[in-house]
């Protein structure tokens, strides 16, 4: 039976990029026997042997940069000014998990107890499956390759349709580096294929960053089989601006948190609460500054905001302004001032909304989109309220000179991650967690390798 095809359609214009079989049953089996040989291997060799492989397979993928950032654009609109920053992002995280795994691997020492020796080691989990999103494709998947890989585990990649071609750019750097045959591959599959292979036996370890409902998929396909489960899911991250914040810095802070990537991020600002005391100048100062973005093919230099990833999508958003304005919102930017806006194309102009509440879908539901609400609250206390009430909470952010009430107020929010005077963006070196319906588990920093390697203790007896 011939397997079924993947074309991947550009936002841009409708083109066709790339077209893709679907994994056999054949090469899927093929992959996990090769895989399930190749990591025993693998994780016996030391960290620093698998540090140097993996450094050059970054150096490989980062020597093919500009062609990458093109494919980034054309696969899903992000306009190509900004596409190499994703690279840049990618190298920053690996670089780190990778230099920091041979400590975090090494035996944990337990204090000399006479006659004994005692000690935990980390062993890594087998074989890893990476299902990875198409909004971020190369920065979110590498949060999870790299220290997968660096733990000693053999890795399945399974990324989105939309951005196929970089699971194939990142086979192409591995296998430039010579990483065993087995240690890493990629597979192409439907939703039926990818669920059956959350439910493999052979797999060890999933990886799934997505929507809340692919998250819940995966929770019900490896449901009863006791494998460890790491779930990235949506957020609804809010900022809150103090009446003492630095509003030029914070508004164009704010803007850029909420409009880039054509607001097409997991942890992008789709809600802003603001003092009241300073409300009407933010609101002014912001909707000044969205109307300077230029709206257009993401392929043109000049173009600072592109095209969402399809027709869909953009409608989805649209019927959600829509439906808040039918509320009572009232929507600040003219969308003729973006003649690039077209409907029934992925091409959407930005939006900013003020008499907004959260009886509204766009203040409660993922946007995920050009659009943003405002609210003004009367003090601290409004704010927090607020920002909590939510069914996500990835991050949240608090605009403010006041260090010490910034801290404050983050330990009443129920968010995985705290900003102050910042948003949208991913330490290598601080845990990335979600709460709630944001997601389980924790990667990147040094708490990242937990989650993909398992416990062994060892209790010696030395003196009989």
């Amino acid at each position: 039976m011939k397997s079924k095809t993947i074309t991947l359609i550009s936002p841009i214009d409708g083109s066709v990029v790339a077209e893709r079989a679907h994994a056999t049953g054949a090469e899927i089996d093929h992959a996990i026997a090769a895989a399930m040989a190749a990591q025993p291997g693998w994780a016996a060799a030391p960290p620093a042997d698998r540090a140097v492989l993996c450094h050059r397979a970054i150096d490989a993928m980062l020597a093919q940069g500009a062609a990458i950032a093109e494919e980034i654009t054309r696969q899903m609109g992000r306009p190509l000014q900004y596409a190499p920053g994703e690279l840049r992002g990618l190298e920053e995280r690996a670089r780190y998990m990778i230099d920091i795994a041979a400590a975090e691997l090494a035996d944990i020492a337990l204090p000399r107890k006479q006659g004994f020796n005692r000690f935990i080691r980390r062993e890594p989990l087998g074989v890893a499956l990476i299902i990875a999103p198409w909004n971020y494709p190369y920065l979110t998947a590498v949060n999870a390759i790299i220290p997968a890989l660096m733990a000693g585990n053999s890795v399945i990649l399974k990324h989105s349709h939309q951005t196929l071609l970089c699971a194939e750019r990142f086979q192409q750097g591995f296998d430039i580096a010579g990483l065993p045959q087995g240690v890493f591959q990629h597979l192409h599959l439907d939703h039926e294929a990818t669920a059956a292979l959350v439910q493999h036996q052979a797999v060890g370890f999933v990886s799934f960053t997505g929507s809340v409902s692919g998250g819940a998929n995966v929770e019900q396909s490896a449901a009863g089989l006791f494998k460890s489960v790491a779930l990235e899911l949506g957020g609804k991250d809010p900022a809150y601006v103090r009446p003492d914040a630095d509003l030029e810095y914070t508004v164009e802070q704010l803007v850029d948190g909420a409009f880039f990537n054509s607001g097409q991020s997991c942890c992008g600002i789709e809600r802003i609460y603001v003092h009241d005391s300073i409300y009407k100048e933010f609101v002014e100062r912001y909707v000044a500054r969205v109307r300077q973005y230029r709206l257009g093919n993401p392929l043109d230099p000049q173009t600072t905001l592109g095209p969402m990833v399809s027709a869909h999508a953009a409608t989805r958003v649209h019927l959600q302004i829509e439906k808040a304005v039918d509320l009572g919102a009232t929507a600040c930017i003219d969308p003729k001032l973006f003649p690039a806006a077209r409907g029934g194309t992925a091409y959407l102009a930005p939006q900013v909304l003020i008499g907004v509440d959260h009886g509204m879908a766009v203040m409660n539901e993922e946007s995920f989109g050009p659009v943003v609400g405002i609210m003004p609250v009367r003090d601290d206390s409004a704010a927090v309220a607020l920002m909590n009430d939510s069914k996500y909470g990835l991050t949240a952010s608090i605009w403010t000179r006041d260090e010490r009430q910034a801290t404050s107020l983050g330990a009443q929010l129920q968010t995985g991650t705290v900003f102050m005077n910042r948003c949208d963006y991913l330490d290598p070196e601080l845990a990335w967690v979600g709460v709630k319906q944001s997601g389980r588990g924790c990667a990147l920093s040094k708490l990242g390798y937990q989650q993909l390697t398992r416990p062994k203790s060892y209790h010696l007896k030395t003196a009989i």
